[in-house]
């Protein structure tokens, strides 16, 4: 009597369960200590660990597993650990490594969606791999801008401080010329400065206080690294008929309806 092979278990499948049994935890912690506003970012992780899941059944497209990793990795990293751990407070690689990564991912998701568009019989054009390659980058850049929009937003109309500040030590401004001049006015070798408020409340910095700017332009740097390095194997990928190891195990496929095998991609 023949025995039917056991199917093995994705791999992606089984990091998505660990991590979420994680977030439980997390959950039920945050619950327990009555921080409602970490218990809903656990909810909220929870829910976007569904997300790649939904995605390919919406669109019906197949996600590389090295993709879905680097998604729940990203997500349990980002709202996890970044938020209620306070990564992002304790290392301060831990905002830069995550934009990173994310200028990386939404590079392959640029490259995919106008390849597939490109691959669709019903598109009148085709683009050489050079300008697809072009496109995702910019696909990528677009998004790292966006969020950073995201960023400002939340924190002018809901006080939060998604745009952390960063200490330094000197800086130029016009607005320091009493003349009302273009000449900037240099203000170097800071060594501590006091805020005062007008309830009498006063803070010491040991340095001055930059309000965002510096890693809101950090982030979009690191954001086009990410997408600059996704690029060359990207650029090869297409090239070359999806002949790229490295590529292929971060860009989506399009499935074919009758066999659900994933459509090689072809070059623009």
């Amino acid at each position: 009597m023949n025995r039917r092979p056991k199917k093995s278990i994705p791999t992606a499948l089984i990091i998505r369960s660990v991590l979420q049994l994680a977030v439980i935890t997390v959950a039920i912690r945050t619950a327990s200590q009555k921080l409602w506003e970490s218990f809903f970012v656990c909810i909220l992780a929870f829910i976007l660990f569904l997300a790649p899941s939904f995605i390919e059944k919406k669109f019906r497209i197949t996600l590389p597993t090295g993709l879905e990793i680097t998604i729940f990795l990203f997500i349990f990293a980002a709202e996890i650990l970044g938020e209620i751990e306070c990564y992002y407070m304790k290392y301060s690689f831990w905002d830069t490594m995550l934009h990173t990564v994310n200028g990386f991912v939404f590079s392959a998701f640029g490259f995919s969606l106008v390849d597939l568009l490109c691959q669709n019989k019903r598109m009148k054009f085709r683009l050489s791999p050079a300008f697809l390659t072009f496109t995702a980058f910019c696909f990528s850049m677009t998004i790292g801008t966006l969020w950073e929009f995201f960023e400002f937003g939340m924190d002018h109309l809901f006080a939060l401080d998604m745009q952390k500040d960063t200490i330094i030590y000197q800086f130029r401004s016009v607005a320091l010329n009493g003349k009302n001049g273009n000449l900037p006015i240099a203000v170097t070798n800071i060594t501590q400065s006091i805020l005062y408020t007008a309830d009498g409340s006063s803070f010491v910095i040991d340095g001055y206080l930059d309000i965002g700017l510096t890693d809101t332009i950090k982030d979009l740097f690191v954001n086009f690294i990410g997408a600059a390095v996704f690029s060359v194997p990207g650029w090869f990928y297409v090239k070359r008929r999806g002949n790229n190891a490295i590529a292929a195990a971060f860009i989506p496929t399009i499935r074919e309806e009758s066999s659900g095998i994933p459509k090689p991609h072809s070059t623009p």
